[in-house]
């Protein structure tokens, strides 16, 4: 349905929440495309439903009806490892969280990625590949778990490496079909750069956001070493299906002179290097392996390069 899959991803959030003294349970699972959320399904309402635009536009029943079967498969399955993980751990009290995550990748030079996660009260305890089929415990007692949901409902598993070996990536081509139009597009990103200086310590921002794909990566270093970030380095939706990232680190006040961020965008062939100097920033483009450009002004080189400098704030528009 599909001609490009390259560089598209699909992923399922499934979470259970039960409280028996309370008589709670509450399930809902999630579906996303590049990080777009496309359809979701509770517990209390019973139906898969389309979330994105352009999934609202499939109006087969036949395609919501398998979508629904399947969610109340997984929830059926959460609750059965839920129900025995509650006795091994005789956990009869409070909150009881199971969480489960699959997907599957299709990257640029044809190779692809599939991969199921299982964990209990916030902690991951089994992993899925589909290239070997194996099963990896990720803490101490997985073992005893992964032993106990073979004996009781080996099928779950089994179930499991089949969707990884083929159904995911032909669930992740039917999805992107049906969206392709907003899928396959570029939008160029919008890069700002920030830094605030409090008690002696500077916090040097790195943003980029508005772009799609999500071929893009950000990094501080300061002499061609890289600097770790003080927070996580996320791919985040927007609200508009556009993407944004940011990287942040603290430097001493004195030390914040020489640090650079690096962000290459895959997508356009092209990457910027931002650089703190004295009490501003300077700027250089790169086009495809072209030599650098300082970006001290407006340019023309395979498109509108527009910079605008306020109060040491950088806003780079790429069009």
């Amino acid at each position: 349905m599909c001609l490009s899959l390259a560089g598209h991803s699909l992923q399922y959030y499934h979470t259970a929440v039960s409280v028996p003294e309370l008589g709670l349970w509450e399930y809902v699972s999630v579906g996303y495309v590049e990080g777009i959320e496309i359809v979701r399904y509770s517990s209390d309402v019973g139906r898969a439903a389309p979330v994105a635009q352009w999934m609202k536009k499939v109006e087969n029943p036949d395609y919501w009806e398998k979508e629904t079967k399947n969610c109340e498969v997984q929830e059926e399955e959460i609750e059965f490892f839920l129900n025995k993980q509650t006795e091994r751990l005789n956990h009869t009290q409070g909150y009881r969280i199971v969480h489960v995550t699959h997907g599957c990748e299709l990257k640029d030079d044809g190779s692809s990625r599939s991969y199921a996660r299982l964990g209990y009260g916030g902690k991951d305890y089994l992993e899925l590949d589909r290239l070997n089929s194996n099963v990896t415990y990720l803490t101490n007692e997985a073992q005893r778990i992964a032993d106990t949901l073979i004996i009781l409902d080996g099928s779950a598993v089994e179930q499991m490496q089949v969707y990884l070996q083929t159904d995911c990536i032909d669930w992740l081509r039917e999805c992107v079909g049906h969206g392709k139009e907003l899928l396959n597009r570029t939008v160029p990103p919008e890069v700002k750069n920030l830094d605030q200086t409090v008690n002696g310590v500077t916090k040097l921002h790195c943003q980029v956001h508005g772009f799609y794909p999500q071929e893009v990566d950000m990094k501080w270093k300061k002499d061609e070493i890289v600097v770790p970030s003080n927070e996580a380095k996320h791919v985040l939706p927007n609200s508009d299906g556009t993407l944004q990232i940011r990287v942040t680190v603290e430097v001493l006040a004195e030390d914040r002179e020489g640090h650079s961020c690096l962000e290459d965008q895959a997508s356009f062939d092209r990457s910027f290097e931002a650089t703190v100097e004295g009490n501003g920033w300077s700027l250089t483009m790169k086009i495809g392996t072209g030599v650098g450009v300082p970006a001290g002004g407006s340019i023309v080189i395979s498109g509108a390069i527009y910079l605008y400098i306020i109060r040491k704030r950088i806003i780079l528009y790429l069009e």
